[in-house]
C-alpha cells in the first residue's frame, strides 16, 4: 500500500495495554510487544495515543479527579501515566520505531473537561522529521476546574482535525462496537447512532472516561464536522493493528451521513 503524506493516528486502547482490572499499573507485555511489531512494518508518518488504563484510571478514581480538584491525586496519577508512556516508548523503540513521549500535562489546557488548546508546533516538527509521537491519557490543567481527566479517546479526534488526518483507529478490546447479538456493527453514522446507541455499554472494568460509548460520541463528532473516517476495531487480534495501517476496512466504521 502506498502510505500517504498524512500522518495515521492509531489509538491503543488501556484495556489491551494494560490489566484494566489490576488495583494499580500492570502492563501486557507480550500484547505490548506484538503490537510494537506490527507497528513497526509500517512506514508512513504516525501518531500513536494510548489510554491509561489500569495505570491512571485506578488513582483518577481513587481521589475523585472525575468530580474535583485534588492536587496531590494529580501528581499521582499523572506519574503513574507517565510510567506507562515510557513503558510504550520503549517497546515501539526496541522495534526501530524512533518513538518520543509527548505528555499532554505539558502542553494542553482543557475548559470544563473540554480541550482548549493544544500545542502541536513540536509534534509537527517531530512528524516532520521522522518521529513517532506519542501521547496519552493524561490529568491536564483546566481553567475552571483546576486540573482534569483528558481521555485518549478525546487527544485522538482533536488531533485528526488540526493535523489534516484522514485515517484514525481506535485499537480496543473488542471487534469494534458490538450489537445486541455480540457481533461487530459494520458502519454507524450520525444518523445511525440512534438505533445502536441502546446496546453500547460503559466499560467493565474501573474508567472514568466513558468507556466504549464515549469513545464513538467523540468519533460521531469528529465526523459530523469533517469527512475523517474512523475505525474501531480489536487491536488484542493478531495482525489488526498491521492491518489497520495498511488500510483494510476493519471493525466498525465511524463516517459522515454522506459518503466516507
Amino acid at each position: 500500500m502506498k502510505t500517504s503524506d498524512k500522518p495515521v493516528i492509531l489509538k491503543l486502547g488501556g484495556s489491551v495495554i494494560t490489566d484494566k482490572g489490576a488495583d494499580d499499573g500492570v502492563v501486557r507485555e507480550a500484547e505490548l510487544l506484538r503490537i510494537a511489531r506490527e507497528v513497526s512494518g509500517y512506514g508512513g508518518k504516525m501518531i500513536v495515543v494510548h489510554g491509561a488504563g489500569s495505570f491512571g484510571h485506578t488513582y483518577a478514581k481513587k481521589y475523585g479527579l472525575d468530580r474535583q480538584f485534588d492536587l496531590e491525586g494529580s501528581v499521582v496519577t499523572h506519574e503513574s501515566v507517565k510510567k506507562l508512556a515510557a513503558m510504550v516508548v520503549g517497546a515501539l523503540n526496541g522495534f526501530g520505531i524512533r518513538a518520543v513521549a509527548v505528555h499532554p500535562m505539558g502542553c494542553t489546557v482543557c475548559k470544563n473537561g473540554r480541550i482548549e488548546s493544544m500545542y502541536l508546533e513540536n509534534i509537527k516538527l517531530m512528524l516532520e522529521k521522522g518521529f513517532v509521537p506519542v501521547l496519552h491519557g493524561d490529568v491536564v490543567m483546566d481553567s475552571e476546574l483546576g486540573t482534569c481527566i483528558l481521555s485518549g479517546d478525546q487527544i485522538v479526534p482533536y488531533l485528526a482535525k488540526e493535523l489534516g488526518v484522514t485515517r484514525l483507529g481506535l485499537g480496543s478490546a473488542e471487534d469494534g462496537v458490538l450489537n445486541r447479538e455480540g457481533k461487530p456493527v459494520p458502519v454507524i453514522t450520525p444518523g445511525t447512532f440512534e438505533e445502536f446507541k441502546g446496546c453500547i455499554g460503559a466499560s467493565g472494568s474501573t474508567d472514568v472516561t466513558g468507556g466504549m460509548l464515549g469513545k464513538v460520541r467523540e468519533l460521531l463528532e469528529l465526523s459530523k464536522t469533517s469527512c475523517i473516517t474512523s475505525y474501531i476495531f480489536n487491536a488484542g487480534k493478531a495482525d489488526n493493528v498491521h492491518r489497520f495501517l495498511h488500510g483494510d476496512p476493519i471493525g466498525t466504521r465511524i463516517s459522515p451521513d454522506k459518503g466516507n
